[in-house]
């Protein structure tokens, strides 16, 4: 019976390692949109824009769009989304210490809205979105750009 008991917690022990090696390897697409939007809040720079920004927003959610939003200090607003499964590159013009990252698109996928303008309220549909980033250096760029494309990745093999 001892040898019984023995060999059955062995095979516990092994099964329950091996559940967890498994499950631990895999990033659920959960991860990498918190993962995303952390970073993109983490490094944007609020002084490397045209206007004075008063807030800004940022998000990326579960079911796949990249949200942001600024409003101005004169009230005037700018919003911009963009479903992920759309992502085609990331490209960051700048140095460590300040630039602008773009999430480009396949096509004229990014909407734009503007509200309270002077020239009045816009809609439109861009290739890409720019949000101004510092102090990021080359390794966090690399991982934000590989998230983009896991998730870009994910949302494409759902859609099929």
């Amino acid at each position: 019976m001892k040898k019984f008991t023995l060999n059955l917690k062995i095979v516990f022990s092994f099964t329950a390692c091996l559940t967890f090696c498994v499950f631990s390897g895999f990033n659920s697409p959960e991860e990498n949109t918190v993962f995303i939007q952390n970073m993109l809040t983490k490094y944007y720079d609020n002084d490397g824009q045209n206007q004075e920004v008063k807030r800004y927003e940022i998000n990326v959610t579960n079911t796949g769009f990249c949200r942001y939003r600024k409003v101005y200090t004169n009230g005037k607003e700018e919003f911009f989304a963009f479903n992920l499964s759309r992502f085609k590159a990331m490209d960051y013009y700048g140095t460590n210490t300040k630039g602008d990252l773009y999430l480009r698109t396949k096509n004229d996928d990014v909407i734009i809205q503007t509200r309270n303008d002077s020239q009045g309220e816009i809609d439109s549909m861009g290739t890409y979105l720019v949000i101004p980033l510092k102090n990021i250096d080359v390794a966090e760029l690399n991982a934000l750009a590989e998230n983009f494309k896991r998730i870009n990745q994910t949302l494409l093999a759902s859609n099929k």
